[in-house]
């Protein structure tokens, strides 16, 4: 029986199409981590039917899918949702990190309007990056499916309305919810909550691991985009990936007042990155600690104090008027 598997990385997507021949395999990866949130209606048009004429642009969903499956489901005119429902049996294979989990509950959260389609879905919840693994140890490793249920897609619907919230209260308040059934969500929740501004330093989580790590004499900007060495958060719990660390870096160094020195070249772009002596001048700049960084590493000051903040945490804007913040220590929200 030919399965519909949809995963959440276009790198796990290649290792499951060699790892399950037989099967379609569909990643589907939105940025849900970072910035603005889209629309309801923006996210749905993700999902649509394509166009019929092959000159057309392709959904993001399709996009990453082979050629012999995306022309025939062009040919059909079915949105993601229409071709589960003509599938008996349809895997989703996800992810640990939280942008990963973010589009498993707004995906679950689409589908609890639609029974047919939902009903066909088992969710396979592994606890390591699926694109990491070689196509040999995903066909041998396998891990359990578990069907989808009425209470499955509850959790998501009610855990993605809190991500879009206008402030996080909805989502610290997972906390005390029973999560079990999506069992990296817990995880993720908390993860999302610490990259919060901290209440003694105006910083996310992991703008003061960037610090940190910087503190103990790693200057290469390359230094930065590496695991962290000793660190209680795994690679797999990373909350952001290479751009948004990137643009983390740049603000650090790159505002009113520094709490990193000597990043050479920015902002961190792809356009940056194709000319060639601009991305030499980055990756060879020799970063070091602002008195201002060295003061906040041992929440002596505060980031915010002293530069304008401008961010989106899912869907609450983040201002210096209105800054929520999170007090890691006692695992607490505090409102501005």
């Amino acid at each position: 029986m030919t399965r519909l598997i949809l995963t959440t990385s276009d790198s796990g997507g290649g290792c499951l199409k060699v790892a399950c021949p037989d099967d379609v395999v569909i990643p589907l990866e939105l940025l849900l981590c970072w910035g603005r949130l889209p629309s309801e209606a923006t996210l749905a048009k993700q999902l649509a039917a394509p166009s019929p004429q092959e000159t057309a642009a392709l959904p993001t969903w399709l996009s990453a899918a082979s050629r012999r499956y995306r022309d025939e489901i062009r040919s059909k005119g079915l949105g993601l949702i229409d071709l589960c429902a003509t599938y008996d049996l349809v895997e989703l294979w996800v992810d640990p990190s939280p942008n990963a989990q973010l589009n498993l509950i707004w995906l679950l959260s689409l589908f609890r309007a639609h029974g047919e389609a939902a009903a066909r879905l088992s969710l396979r919840q592994v606890d390591f990056i699926i694109g990491g693994k070689s196509a040999d140890e995903l066909a041998e490793m396998r891990p359990s499916a578990v069907g989808i249920t009425g209470d499955h897609l509850e959790t998501a619907d009610f855990a993605w309305q809190a991500w879009r919230g206008s402030n996080p209260q909805g989502w610290f308040n997972l906390l005390a919810e029973d999560l079990s059934g999506l069992p990296q969500l817990r995880r993720t929740v908390l993860g999302l909550l610490e990259e919060l501004p901290w209440r003694q330093t105006g910083l996310g989580a992991t703008e003061m691991r960037i610090l940190q790590f910087i503190s103990k004499g790693n200057e290469s900007p390359k230094d930065v985009f590496r695991p962290f060495p000793g660190e209680e958060m795994e690679t797999t719990q990373r909350v952001f990936g290479f751009w948004e660390l990137g643009e983390l870096l740049d603000g650090l160094a790159r505002c009113r007042a520094p709490a990193v020195a000597g990043l050479g070249e920015g902002p961190f772009t792809l356009e940056m990155h194709e000319d060639r002596e601009r991305h030499r001048r980055y990756y060879e700049s020799r970063l070091s600690l602002t008195p201002l960084g060295e003061a906040i590493l041992v929440r002596k000051d505060d980031f915010s104090r002293h530069n304008p903040v401008h961010r989106w945490w899912g869907g609450t804007e983040l201002t210096n008027d209105r800054l929520w913040r999170w007090d890691p220590e006692n695992r607490t929200l505090v409102a501005p």
